[in-house]
């Protein structure tokens, strides 16, 4: 019977693709395109996703997008082998929701949550990663490692799981971020403290606000990625506690707190 591989989104989607390449395999492997840690889950329908995205992305691909994912799963007799982490919002949404899809289909899955994977170096030698958060971050030499380690889900995780993702979808939260209990939902403004912490009275570019946010607040949980920040520094522009000199989507955009006055060349978009 063949593998069907089923990944967490496109990086980790290319990482395993060329692990399993790499070790002489012809698995395919299918990435999920959506991060469900965001946005309006109450509905399974990918029309309603693609209504959200469509502030951001063409609307047409994401629906067109979503629609094969679930069709191919639906329809494959493919062995179906789930990667994820756990300490990544977007990885840890994606399983329960797939968990509340699938519901007593048969799956394996691959947490890769803590593993110390075998990597090599520049120098070609070969040490342990440090302890890992998400499918994503990992190099396809350490993938490689974990190929053929995949173990059934029990009945009680996968009732569990149904059980977190059928709680947020009654929530239907802006935002769901991991905790030591697991997944929960925080509001629009979770990570706005953040942002505006990294931001001073002097000019600086969107992108170093949004990298220094990210890089502070990776760990333990990766919690958000750089699209909804941007769309929080874009909110905090419009809401005045932020000021910029372009349109703040632009990542070389320069932002900075208000509170004192600079001569001419500011201008706000909203």
């Amino acid at each position: 019977m063949k593998t069907l591989h089923i990944a967490p989104g496109e990086s980790a989607g290319g990482s395993l693709t060329r692990a399993i390449r790499d070790a002489g395999q012809d698995d395919e492997v299918l990435p999920f395109r959506d991060d469900l840690s965001c946005g309006p889950i109450d509905s399974d329908e990918p029309s309603a996703r693609a209504i959200w995205w469509d502030q951001f992305y063409e609307a047409s691909e994401v629906e067109a997008a979503l629609g094969k994912f679930w069709e191919r799963v639906a329809t494959t007799d493919d062995r179906l082998v789930v990667w994820f982490g756990r300490h990544s919002a977007r990885e840890l949404a994606f399983f329960l929701a797939w968990a509340d899809r699938l519901g007593r289909r048969p799956y394996q899955i691959i947490d890769v949550t803590g593993r110390r994977l075998p990597f090599r170096g520049r120098d070609g030698s070969t040490a342990l990663s440090p302890p890992v958060q998400s499918a994503s971050i990992v190099q396809p030499d350490a993938l490689i490692s974990l190929l053929g380690k995949e173990q059934p889900i029990t009945a009680q995780e996968g009732d569990e799981s149904r059980q977190c993702w059928q709680r947020l979808r009654s929530e239907n939260a802006p935002f769901r971020i991991v905790t030591e209990a697991g997944l929960v939902s925080t509001s629009i403004d979770y990570f706005d403290p953040l942002l505006l912490a990294q931001a001073t009275s002097e000019w600086q570019q969107v992108a170093r606000i949004v990298g220094n946010t990210m890089g502070c607040n990776s760990d333990p949980y990766f919690q958000v990625g750089d699209l909804m920040l941007r769309a929080r520094i874009v909110a905090l522009v419009d809401d005045g506690q932020l000021l910029s000199d372009g349109d703040p989507w632009d990542m070389s955009c320069r932002i900075r707190l208000p509170g004192r006055r600079q001569s001419g060349g500011l201008k706000r978009v909203i």
